[in-house]
């Protein structure tokens, strides 16, 4: 058996820990998306940030997320009962990977948001919905869902909200 010696570098060393994000170095931020209880309690979600930040708003100044080059990566804990309201994502295609509970998907029709298709994924199922479609979800399991979500660019758009959802009219300040 041959016995080989590795050697530590400092600047493989530090590359490795800015592409690191730990569980335990992560923050559930129930803020980002506070401005839609304005809707009603049943819109309380969280985003966890890894890489980038999603399109829930600017967060440049966190120092704690991995900077994106192409995509997204975030968990989103979404409390039992409680909904991610329609939502459209205009420039870019969205995927969702349950990890814990359960979770009605819904897609709306582009041009009549009230026409729609829905199913409940659980853990380890993947929705990937194309840029400009409608869709919105809904935990209807008694646990909290946690789910993970990827963005498909750098930098998304805002998403807008369809005259059919209960966010539409609602403003983020």
């Amino acid at each position: 058996m041959t016995s080989t010696t590795t050697e530590t570098h400092p600047e493989l060393e530090a590359a490795f820990d800015r592409a690191l994000a730990t569980s335990a170095t992560r923050t559930i931020d129930f803020d980002t998306l506070k401005f839609q209880t304005k809707a009603g309690d049943k819109f309380r979600r969280a985003q966890v940030r890894y890489i980038g930040s999603g399109a829930t708003g600017n967060h440049e100044g966190d120092a704690n997320i991995i900077p994106s080059d192409h995509f997204t990566f975030s968990n989103m804990i979404l409390p039992s009962g409680c909904v991610g309201p329609e939502h459209t994502h205009h420039d870019v295609e969205e995927a969702f990977f349950v990890l814990e509970g359960e979770v009605e998907f819904t897609l709306h029709d582009v041009e009549d948001g009230t026409k729609t298709a829905s199913r409940v994924l659980g853990r380890y199922d993947l929705l990937c919905v194309p840029a400009g479609v409608p869709r919105s979800l809904e935990t209807v399991s008694e646990e909290d869902a946690r789910i993970c979500v990827i963005i498909g660019t750098q930098k998304p758009q805002l998403p807008t909200y369809p005259e059919t959802s209960e966010m539409h009219g609602v403003t983020r300040d």
